[in-house]
């Protein structure tokens, strides 16, 4: 059982409670937990937290538009087996050209681990659908080796997204859920704080106010996540800037808003 006391103490990471009741029931239950939310409300950050609350390893899976689900069992490089072949090499023993993906090392662990699949909303719409058997049955099959690799440890599965597309039924019923909300004004103070030792509090007061006023902004391409709010605070204390005119100045914007409309869009909405 996690508590958010726990995160808190090895690595700073501030969670609701709800979200990590969420977490303890999806380990008890054995299932993956699908974490969704806009970028910055610290997803990927909670398999890290998870894992150095529980004294565990962390793999993580980077999931992009060409990743295909076989990636995270094994891929077989017939094209090193040949080479070798050609220069004499001894090719017979096939498993040498095997190399895991990252939910094949997670299976042959030694111990039980934390295994990361980040954004898995970036891939084709068959890529969950394509994990559901060896994600059910903790095991999958080498065809070139004709040996079934099975889960020496369940690890624990937390899946991130997005939700730039939705993801399969299927899939979904097979996962815990939950949407993790944009912290509000006291929990975006406690992050900063967590991230922070000795700061100014007129200055986190002054930032984070702000900051909150820019994302309210209308029709803003990209809002300023929290990692950009942490990236603001540190420039504007390395820089020395007076809390006082931080609200009118908006100094090191380009921190925050990373698209020329957003400025714009900022611009046109303090006038």
């Amino acid at each position: 059982m996690i508590k958010s006391s726990n995160l808190e103490t090895s690595t700073s990471y501030i969670a609701a409670e709800e979200l990590m009741k969420t977490v303890n029931i999806a380990m008890t239950l054995e299932k993956p937990l699908l974490v969704k939310g806009e970028p910055g409300t610290g997803k990927t950050m909670l398999a890290q937290a998870v894992a150095d609350a529980l004294g565990k390893k962390l793999l993580i899976w980077n999931i992009k538009s060409t990743t295909k689900a076989q990636d995270g069992l094994y891929t077989y490089d017939v094209v090193q087996r040949l080479y070798d072949s050609q220069f004499g090499s001894n090719v017979d023993d096939v498993h040498q050209y095997i190399k895991y993906g990252k939910i094949g090392e997670a299976f042959l662990s030694e111990d039980q681990v934390v295994l990361l699949i980040d954004e898995i909303d970036k891939a084709d719409l068959e890529f969950p659908n394509d994990l559901l058997w060896e994600m059910d049955q903790m095991e999958f099959y080498v065809q070139e080796t004709k040996e079934t690799i099975r889960a020496k440890h369940r690890p624990i599965v937390i899946i991130t997204s997005n939700a730039e597309k939705e993801l399969p039924d299927a899939f979904l019923r097979r996962c815990i859920f939950h949407y993790i909300e944009f912290p509000g004004l006291a929990q975006m103070k406690e992050i900063v704080r967590a991230h922070f030792g000795n700061i100014d509090q007129e200055l986190i007061q002054q930032a984070v106010l702000t900051f909150y006023n820019i994302r309210r902004v209308p029709n803003l391409a990209k809002k300023p996540s929290t990692s950009e709010l942490i990236d603001w605070l540190r420039a504007l204390t390395a820089a020395g800037v007076d809390p006082s005119v931080i609200s009118s100045d908006l100094p090191y914007l380009g921190v925050l808003l990373k698209k020329d409309k957003d400025f714009e869009q900022l611009k046109k909405s303090r006038h």
